[in-house]
């Protein structure tokens, strides 16, 4: 179920690749990916709190973004991110009723650029529909 809502949110959004994270036992867990290379896959199988784009956007509780990928030079992005075939990345907490994230969404474009304030409120609102 997790696959095809993260499907039809990339086509939404017009991402060529993305995640979706389950927080669960105190860590990040991979629930779904779509057009994600095997060694990013590893890579990101369970995030700790505070480390990588999605674990930044959990501890933060803000979405982390970043312009290039391959080139980020900020420490947000791990190694084995950059091996993603995109630009442009953004990764959104996700919260529950009672306000703590329950996920994190990833969203990866082609392109090459920072997203504007509309763009982050339009793909966090597309990230909020997670069931």
């Amino acid at each position: 179920m997790t696959d095809s809502w993260l499907r039809a949110r990339l086509a939404d959004a017009g991402a060529v690749a993305g995640s979706v994270h389950r927080c669960q036992n105190n860590r990040l867990c991979l629930e779904a990916a779509i057009r994600l290379p095997p060694s990013v896959l590893s890579a990101i199988e369970t995030i700790p709190k505070g480390k990588g784009m999605a674990g930044l956007a959990w501890a933060r509780r803000l979405p982390v973004t970043t312009c290039h990928l391959a080139e980020d030079e900020s420490g947000d992005v791990r190694p084995g991110a950059k091996a993603v075939n995109a630009k442009t990345a953004v990764a959104f907490p996700v919260f529950d009723e009672a306000g703590q994230v329950r996920a994190v969404v990833g969203f990866a474009f082609a392109e090459t650029g920072a997203l504007s304030p509309d763009e982050l409120r339009s793909l966090d609102a597309l990230a909020a529909t997670l069931p």
